[in-house]
């Protein structure tokens, strides 16, 4: 074997290498499916293109819906962004394809799994750029003339919500806060948010108290390779309290899961803590599951605790909004 092959030149394990050669070894998450109709719940799934341009696509889940009765009949729309530290995963992957098609199953929604550009090969913001485009692609169906039927006919987009784990949630909250600056034509506003087990990081204010500098130091080193134009951990893409006042979140509401046993529990309790004092006009909640890791419910999914944490999110997706824009 050429040395070129075999030396590694950058080493984040558990997540890839890097060899001298320039090609990268992922380590996790490259278990892909198909779009596939599932015989237990008749969910339907497809995959479509986004943007030609960077190649950005989607998986489109689509309830058992009676299209016979009711041909039009339109239903909450998710849109969710996968974990992985942003290098890994993928919305195709057999994990987070079964994840969301029984979500929707379970809400009867209609949902867009968006498949980002990975870092290293796109490194940071791409995955933010992308996140945010796809959900533009998905607000141009708005007006029932988007290039996807499904969409058309099926979304309700008074009744849209974003959700994410992990690195997914934390382009949650990037497109949501794009979503506040009306950066997103046909999409006025959220209906709601849901961050699960948020990957933030960063010096004070975010995790005070942290004192596992070896921690810092490695998520600093990493942090820093995937995003070169990086601020540092004050940068706002890792940190959002050191970003834009939080009060221009663009969602009526935000539901924050976090695990007792989670490195980043402390993160995700002090996102739920700064966006209540920020003076954001909606409401904010939190959910703690005990004993529990990062993204448990993906690893155990037939978990009692991982079936209740989806009924919560379900309920969560199946909320209305009345004229007056106060949540029922």
């Amino acid at each position: 074997m050429d040395s070129c092959e075999s030396e590694v030149t950058f080493d984040f394990f558990p997540y890839f290498r890097i060899y001298k050669d320039g090609h990268i070894e992922r380590l996790v998450g490259s278990n892909m499916v198909p779009p596939s109709p599932d015989p237990h719940t008749g969910v339907l799934s497809k995959d479509v293109i986004v943007s030609t341009e960077t190649g950005v696509s989607a998986r489109i889940f689509l309830p058992n819906v009676n299209t016979s009765d009711q041909p039009h009949r339109k239903l909450p729309l998710l849109v969710y962004f996968h974990g992985g530290a942003f290098c890994i995963g993928s919305a195709f992957s057999s994990a987070y394809h079964h994840y969301v098609s029984s979500l929707v199953a379970e809400a009867n929604v209609i949902a867009v799994s968006v498949d980002y550009r990975l870092a290293p090969e796109h490194l940071l913001p791409t995955a933010h750029l992308d996140c945010l485009a796809a959900l533009k692609w998905v607000a141009s169906h708005s007006k029932g003339e988007g290039p996807e039927a499904w969409l058309n006919d099926h979304s309700d987009f008074d009744r849209v919500f974003l959700a994410g784990d992990s690195a997914g949630a934390n382009l949650v909250h990037y497109v949501a806060m794009r979503v506040g600056e009306s950066e997103v034509d046909g999409l006025k506003n959220l209906l709601g948010i849901a961050l699960i087990h948020p990957y933030f990081e960063g010096r004070e204010p975010v995790a005070p108290g942290t004192s596992d500098e070896e921690k810092k130091s490695k998520v600093s080193k990493f942090w820093a390779y995937l995003c070169p134009s990086t601020s540092g951990c004050d940068d706002p893409l890792i940190n959002p309290a050191a970003g834009p006042s939080m009060s221009s979140l663009g969602c009526t509401r935000v539901a924050v899961w976090v695990a007792e046993k989670d490195s980043v529990r402390k993160e995700g309790v002090f996102y739920y803590e700064w966006l209540k004092k920020s003076g954001w006009g909606g409401v904010v909640e939190i959910s703690e599951e005990q004993g529990e890791e990062h993204v448990f419910h993906l690893v155990k999914p037939d978990s009692e605790k991982a079936m209740a944490m989806m009924k919560r999110l379900s309920s969560f997706l199946n909320q209305k909004l009345e004229h007056n824009n106060s949540l029922l």
